[in-house]
């Protein structure tokens, strides 16, 4: 009979490769997060500081009707 043993290396060719995975997705969704908040300002703006920024209420309500995923 074959004597067959598994052991975990880090020197493994996929090592790390789930903690970068965790990064990326971490850094996503914190980027997810970011432009849904942003938005959400956004759509909060009065008048007065919509004018201040130099946009029309219709860009900004284009702007805050964006899904979080979508640039």
């Amino acid at each position: 009979m074959a004597d067959i043993s598994l052991h975990y290396s880090s020197k493994a060719p996929l090592a790390g490769t789930f903690t970068a995975f965790n990064q990326i997705l971490a850094r996503t969704f914190g980027t997810w997060r970011r432009r849904a908040r942003e938005r959400r300002e956004l759509a909060n703006l009065d008048h007065r500081a919509i004018r201040d920024i130099g946009l029309s209420p219709s860009e900004i309500q284009f702007e805050a009707n964006k899904p979080f995923w979508r640039l």
